[in-house]
């Protein structure tokens, strides 16, 4: 916070800095410390921790961001044998108008902007956009629906994401936090109300997992500070069929082979932070920009500009880049999905997919 009150000083146009006191994001505070210099506030574990929370309301569920409050929604699912959209191209799945747009595919270690003839494959995690009262028919299409909701969670961790884990589960979630630290979860039981169980023990203790009632849980979430750890307690608990695993993975040549070795939703702090400075730094209003964990792809919130390039022309005759997509947008707070024949407006939100590293490109529309 003293570095950015210094940059403001010397001339510098936005500052943003990484805070550890969540009384900082207070909206009360938000002026006093504009006043100082300090235009933005990043807490990574809070941001971290509404991502787990996000992602544990629906168990079949990978990756969940809501757009405008939640009219338009991007869900992330993993493609299993009962998938009703395998192996059929997407302009025929397009023919009959569904209720969704299919914006990303990650196949492997690729990511792919999808054109009217691809097709999705058997353990593709594929990325839809549609609206709230669609959701169950993307659950159907998806064969998830025989995936059990979570009402009973395990945090394998004490830490601060953990706490505002339990802070954050809906009411009806129950949930238990295995801590080893003795003094930790002496702590824990201060900061936490008590509807949360604190255990003191190895949460690498399989039989402690299952006497605690492993078998039971319908997601498990280990945030450890070992990244490895994570990894291998999420696979044993998949093993003791748990179906919602969620793993904090700090160290980023890690990521990938997570994903390979399917232990569900992968959470890194670093990646989540740099999402929220990223979008700091655009020049268009962009209000969301979300690095896609598994996927080396970037979604972005833009509000359109009064005379942007984007409003004078139909969508299909843009010319938008090779690897971006349009995946909706929000029109007086009603989600909306596109095709190549809606005229975008001034003072919509559209959402856009690209690639890595292509929002700048993507930028020059909406300015």
């Amino acid at each position: 916070m003293t570095a950015c009150m210094l940059a403001t000083n010397l001339g510098a146009k936005k500052t943003v800095a990484r805070i550890d006191n969540y009384e900082y994001l207070l909206p009360k505070n938000k002026e006093f410390f504009q006043k100082l210099g300090v235009d933005s506030l990043i807490y990574p574990e809070m941001l971290a921790a509404k991502e787990i929370v996000s992602s544990m309301r629906m168990s079949w569920v990978r990756q969940w961001w809501e757009f405008c409050g939640g009219a338009l929604i991007l869900i992330g699912a993993k493609m299993r044998e009962k998938a009703e959209i395998l192996n059929i191209p997407l302009h025929q799945l397009g023919a009959s108008n569904p209720p969704y747009h299919v914006v990303a595919i990650k196949r492997g270690t690729e990511t792919i902007i999808p054109r009217g003839n691809d097709v999705i494959q058997l353990y593709d995690i594929v990325y839809f956009t549609t609206t709230r009262k669609y959701i169950p028919y993307i659950r159907k299409i998806a064969g998830k629906e025989d995936y059990a909701d979570v009402r009973n969670v395990m945090i394998m961790g004490g830490s601060r994401i953990a706490v505002r884990t339990a802070q954050y589960v809906p009411d009806y979630m129950q949930v238990k936090i295995i801590e080893n630290d003795l003094n930790r979860c002496n702590r824990l039981t201060e900061l936490l109300d008590d509807k949360t169980m604190i255990i003191n023990g190895d949460g690498r203790d399989m039989n402690l997992l299952i006497e605690e009632g492993l078998k039971n849980t319908e997601a498990f979430v280990a945030l450890t500070g070992n990244s490895e750890t994570n990894i291998l307690a999420c696979l044993a608990a998949k093993r003791m069929g748990v179906e919602k695993t969620v793993a904090e993975v700090e160290n980023i040549d890690y990521i990938s082979m997570a994903e390979s070795l399917d232990i569900g939703t992968v959470i890194n702090k670093k990646m989540i932070a740099a999402s929220h400075i990223y979008q700091m730094m655009l020049e268009a209003d962009v209000s969301n920009v979300k690095c896609l964990t598994f996927a080396n792809a970037d979604v972005a919130e833009f509000t359109v500009a009064a005379g942007a390039k984007i409003t004078k022309h139909l969508i299909k005759d843009l010319g938008l880049p090779k690897g971006a997509t349009i995946g909706g947008m929000i029109r007086n707070g009603e989600g909306m999905l596109v095709n190549g024949d809606t005229q975008v407006r001034a003072g919509d939100h559209v959402v856009v997919f690209c690639l890595d590293m292509m929002i700048k490109k993507i930028e020059k529309y909406f300015n």
